[in-house]
């Protein structure tokens, strides 16, 4: 049974409960089956989304953008310097001008507490389409994914190699409430937040999954069945790139790391990659590699959250 998460925020999946997520996935999965098979499923039919963006975006703009498309609603695409918040106008008034005209935001900002005060004072449900410290609509995807390709969730070992950063924290909190078995491996002084850690060492016990965290990757991906890595260097850390290529490269996910994982292990990437750094071209292209599939299921998995929060699906 669908359970009504109509009027819903999402900026974090802590603040959902596994039979939530549940809801999204399997909402998902049908979204996915209608368009394979020419179904029409226009269900925000007259309904328009804005789309707030800090950041430049390639699979978050045009999954959001087509998936609005393919539920018969509209899209509109407002770059934060064409707005008046780049002439001082706060978030707080934005959100309520915006909520007037629109019944959905989705931003992708660089400082969390910018979608936490667009939601504050939003009428209209607001959808976090990645910033510094959450990436809902990723992980989403990513499990969508591995459900299709493993059969299930709970019980698999999920490795993140990497930086410990928003897409990290995503994975460890929907991976635990799901019942799987989450490995983060990071170099010392790059671990997740100390208050996500927290969260997905709750969730395990509750769910019957587990959260360790490590700093050798090897000992991380032994019997792995899923490894996932991201850049070194997220948006906005450009300047420290240099130092982290230093300090992450005993990290790289390369032919040497993944032969400690199971043989049929998934490779997974949020992207862009950045081939030769977090991961050579022999793991990302190799058989392994589920990247493409994960990247269509942004798409999928995000049409399902903006049916369900909107009120396209009724619980």
């Amino acid at each position: 049974m669908v359970v009504s998460l109509a009027g819903r925020d999402l900026l974090c999946l802590q603040d959902y409960t596994a039979e939530e997520i549940w809801t999204i996935l399997e909402t998902a999965k049908m979204m996915k089956i209608w368009q394979k098979i020419g179904k029409p499923h226009r269900l925000l039919e007259g309904k328009t989304l804005a789309m707030i963006f800090q950041k430049p975006s390639t699979r978050t703009r045009v999954s959001f953008e087509v998936a609005m498309a393919h539920l018969g609603g509209h899209a509109l695409y407002l770059n934060a310097q064409d707005l008046q918040l780049r002439r001082g106008e706060t978030i707080a008034d934005t959100a309520r001008v915006l909520s007037r005209y629109v019944d959905a935001i989705m931003a992708r900002v660089y400082d969390h507490k910018d979608v936490e005060d667009l939601a504050k004072y939003a009428s209209v449900p607001v959808i976090n389409g990645l910033s510094d410290f959450s990436h809902p609509c990723q992980a989403l995807a990513d499990y969508m994914t591995i459900w299709e390709k493993k059969g299930h969730i709970a019980g698999l070992k999920v490795v993140y190699v990497g930086d410990g950063n928003n897409v990290a924290h995503s994975l460890m909190i929907a991976g635990t409430k799901l019942g799987a078995h989450v490995v983060v491996a990071t170099p010392e002084g790059f671990e997740p937040d100390e208050k996500v850690i927290k969260w997905a060492e709750a969730n395990a016990a509750e769910s019957g999954g587990s959260f360790e965290l490590l700093h050798d990757p090897i000992k991380a991906v032994k019997d792995a069945d899923v490894i996932y890595t991201d850049v070194w260097a997220s948006m906005g850390q450009e300047a420290e790139a240099e130092e982290r290529r230093r300090i992450f490269r005993p990290f790289q996910v390369n032919k040497d790391l993944v032969k400690h994982a199971k043989p049929d292990f998934l490779f997974m990437h949020c992207l862009p990659a950045h081939r030769g750094e977090e991961v050579t071209d022999d793991v990302i292209d190799g058989p392994n590699s589920v990247v493409w599939d994960e990247a269509e299921n942004r798409l999928h998995a995000q049409k399902a959250v903006l049916a369900l929060l909107m009120g396209g699906i009724k619980g």
